[in-house]
């Protein structure tokens, strides 16, 4: 059930990006414009690859490895999902134990963002019929933290509100760590998915389970036979 709702978070997030204003530079310093520009960049990409997709459906990776990765904050993600596991690491007391714990760490923010990829190339060309509207920009000059609100409108289907939270690093440039589905959040359902692995039976094989789905071939709707 909860890999379902995590593959719903990855499409709606693809709708949104489908469906976007024209771009070539992405502006950094605007949240609401940085997340529109980068969908455009990202699907003109698509657009230009249609050759290489249709010879190798991995080179998906590569797009979301250039186009998209580069505007996700895939680290602040990875340690809001590992939530209170991270200050258990800090009050470790040992430093062999301690040195091995932020290798663990490390490890899982590099897996974690394998997984990203793989999961946004998997649903990359599923969904290309709906629309989306975005709320007008809001001002963002003294937050660290924005939320760029969408709406995707499908004829015959209820609307979706989707909520794209973004946040301001030490430099000024904005990238997206969470996106919440009609008040649900991406990294909450997936740290509910890991908490309790995470606590009975550590980081080490909360690391193998997302290494082993971020290895997965790129898969699109109807490759297993199945719509």
């Amino acid at each position: 059930m909860m890999a379902k709702v995590l593959g719903f978070f990855a499409s709606v997030f693809l709708i949104v990006l489908a469906n976007t204003a024209s771009a070539s530079e992405v502006d950094m310093t605007n949240p609401y414009t940085m997340v529109q520009q980068v969908a455009d960049n990202t699907f003109k990409r698509v657009t230009k690859d249609q050759k290489m997709i249709a010879q190798d459906k991995e080179h998906l990776r590569v797009i979301v490895e250039e186009e998209l990765l580069p505007y996700i904050d895939y680290k602040y993600a990875a340690y809001r999902v590992l939530g209170s596991h991270i200050q258990k690491v800090r009050n470790i007391e040992d430093k062999e134990e301690k040195r091995q714990a932020i290798e663990h760490i490390r490890t899982f923010i590099d897996v974690f963002k394998s997984y990203l990829v793989a999961t946004y190339a998997g649903v990359f060309t599923q969904y290309t019929d709906q629309t989306v509207e975005f709320e007008p920009a809001r001002d963002a000059d003294d937050d660290k933290i924005a939320i760029v609100k969408t709406k995707i409108v499908e004829a015959g289907k209820p609307d979706i509100k989707i909520d794209f939270k973004v946040r301001r690093d030490s430099n000024g440039e904005w990238r997206a760590f969470d996106m919440m589905a009609e008040g649900i959040s991406l990294l909450d359902a997936k740290q509910s998915e890991l908490h309790g692995i995470l606590r009975q039976q550590g980081i080490e094989r909360v690391i193998e389970l997302l290494d082993k789905k971020s290895k997965l071939p790129v898969q699109f709707r109807g490759d297993d036979g199945n719509a």
